[in-house]
């Protein structure tokens, strides 16, 4: 049985330690690894989805810089036209009415000015009229040195109300001489492309960049990266220039530039770099979510349904088995009455198995019964039988007329009795197998005491034993010892005022002590019956792998007998065939 139960429990404690060799783990683990590959098939396609959607709005991103720069020379242009037609009438006192009335009728400029040939305004569109000369800023200079057109960047605030674009023109005399210039001011959010295009970035932003890589004018200036080293190259190419980088708080844009004049001056578009996560937001159902949620509810699906089907039927006969295991066999498995057809046939086995085992224990416990009822009747036997020879020996004792030969027949029939107190003690005991020592004990030294023919005794015997449960192979010897030992004392060391006898059993983890001490002045070295009660005492302490000795002194005599201390009985020896007494009663559990 207890072999049987430590190979059920072994692999039950050993799937316990991992969870991942549990049946739950491994059929979610089979059905994981069968929808992988669609599971994966759905990232590659969302991959490639996503690098096409990035491919188009980086398209989309350079068209519409070139579209806003395409735009802004547009707007030159036709500026250039306009106040090519107005430049004789921007002077004297109808200037700023005439420029006022060309900004109300045209989209898209912010001002229009008239600057004299000393760089100071004469006159304005807008209403508020920028401040200092201009004649030391380098597009005026261009202008004054002959550049028919000159564009440059307006600081916010002073020709707009924020970042602007200048588009000046030469204005000449009669004689052909510099006069000045003529302004159209372009606001730089004018330029910003139509962001209901969905290849556009929401937050995209537009900005004017110079040759260096500079930002001169943007609609904001904090969402634009440093240019790459040979930026200049790429951007004066037809198919203009994008790069990625990170602009001054450190996020992630993609930005298009395009030139707008010449090789000195460039429209730049920056947008939101569109990450996976980002991407994913849009396209969540169509590219990621959809599968990843079918591959989690698969997993989830087989988890629960192996819990609700296999583990928790697995559990159940499991804890029925652990209770097979303890002896207990009235517990039956009715609620398997519900379970899959695999799981009823293995309860049904296991119903049959406690019966069977219910059966062999009844078998084995009448056979035991029946053997130790057999046992005891022989053990009563014997002791009656060596009851008859004490009675016989009695009997010849009385006969003798000899003093020596009464002397050792009464030797003689007090050995038989110890024997027969054994077997007495055996088939009165609970456990034919073990004896109490010190009940034993006292049983001998009271027989031993009594005086012959019933009169009393003048010698007195004193016991003081611990308790020892010990087997009848070596309780034989230790009673005869104590025999040889009560006898020879009671026989040589007193005279006939008699004494005190002390036996003394004393039990330690690693030996047991058996003294015999007396009191008396007589000598018990009395060869003709001394010697062989000696060599008995040797002969017994030879059979309980202990020795004996004995100490003379002027009080008395110890007669010592010391033996290792017996092992406790085993499980098995406490009982082998304890196996429960339960029926078939059949109780739910």
């Amino acid at each position: 049985m207890n072999v049987a139960a430590s190979k059920r429990g072994s692999p039950r404690l050993w799937a316990v330690r991992s969870d991942r060799t549990s049946i739950r783990f491994r059929l979610g683990l089979a059905v994981a690894i069968a929808l992988t590959p669609i599971l994966a098939l759905g990232f590659l396609q969302a991959a490639l989805s996503f690098n096409h959607d990035l491919s188009a709005r980086q398209a989309g991103l350079i068209e519409a810089s070139q579209r806003s720069a395409a735009s802004a020379r547009a707007r030159m242009q036709a500026a250039a036209v306009l106040l090519d037609s107005l430049s004789p009438a921007t002077v004297g006192l109808e200037c700023a009415p005439r420029l006022a009335g060309l900004l109300d009728r045209t989209q898209g400029y912010e001002n229009f000015i008239r600057f004299n040939a000393e760089g100071r305004v004469q006159c304005s569109a807008a209403t508020a009229r920028p401040g200092p000369a201009v004649q030391d800023e380098a597009w005026f200079a261009n202008l004054r040195g002959g550049a028919p057109v000159a564009v440059a960047n307006a600081p916010a605030g002073r020709y707009a109300n924020g970042p602007a674009l200048l588009a000046a023109m030469r204005a000449v005399d009669k004689d052909g001489q510099f006069n000045g210039a003529l302004v159209a001011v372009l606001s730089i959010s004018s330029l910003q492309p139509d962001l209901s295009d969905p290849t556009l970035e929401a937050g995209t932003e537009v900005g004017l960049m110079d040759d260096a890589g500079l930002v001169l004018a943007a609609t904001r200036a904090t969402a634009f990266a440093p240019a790459p080293k040979g930026w200049l190259k790429g951007a004066l190419s037809p198919g203009g220039l994008l790069y990625a980088g990170r602009d001054t708080l450190g996020r992630a844009r993609v930005q298009a530039v395009s030139p707008l004049v010449g090789d000195g001056l460039f429209v730049v578009l920056s947008a939101p770099a569109p990450g996976v996560l980002s991407w994913a937001r849009l396209n969540a159902l169509s590219g990621i979510i959809l599968p990843l949620l079918a591959w989690l509810a698969a997993w989830a699906a087989v988890w629960m349904v192996a819990d609700r089907v296999v583990i928790r039927w697995l559990s159940y006969l499991d804890r029925i088995a652990a209770i097979y295991a303890k002896g207990r066999f009235s517990v039956r498995p009715v609620q398997a009455d519900s379970a899959p057809r695999e799981f009823r046939a293995l309860a049904h086995t296991l119903d049959s198995m406690a019966d069977a085992i219910v059966a062999r224990d009844l078998s084995l416990r009448e056979s035991l019964s029946q053997k130790d009822a057999m046992m005891r009747e022989i053990h009563h036997r014997v002791k009656n039988n060596l009851q008859v020879i004490t009675s016989l020996l009695n009997m010849q004792q009385r006969a003798l007329s000899d003093p020596a030969a009464r002397e050792a027949m009464a030797d003689t029939r007090q050995r038989i009795t110890a024997l027969a107190l054994i077997y007495r003690a055996l088939y009165q005991s609970a456990d034919m197998r073990r004896v109490d020592v010190r009940q034993f004990l006292e049983e001998l030294v009271a027989q031993l005491s009594s005086g012959e023919g019933g009169r009393p005794s003048p010698i007195h015997t004193e016991l003081e034993a611990d308790d020892l449960d010990i087997d009848p192979d070596k309780l034989a010897p230790l009673a005869l010892f104590a025999v040889e030992a009560i006898t020879n004392a009671r026989k040589h060391a007193f005279g006939e005022s008699g004494g005190v006898i002390k036996v003394r059993f004393a039990v330690s983890p690693e030996e047991v002590v058996f003294e015999v001490t007396d009191d008396g002045k007589g000598d018990q070295s009395e060869p003709s019956v001394a010697g062989v009660g000696r060599t008995l005492m040797s002969a017994f302490a030879r059979q309980l792998r202990g020795h004996t000795e004995t100490d003379v002194a002027g009080a008395g005599t110890v007669v010592r007998l010391a033996f290792p201390t017996p092992e406790p009985p085993s499980e098995e020896e406490k009982g082998p065939f304890q196996l429960s007494t339960a029926g078939a009663e059949r109780t739910a559990r």
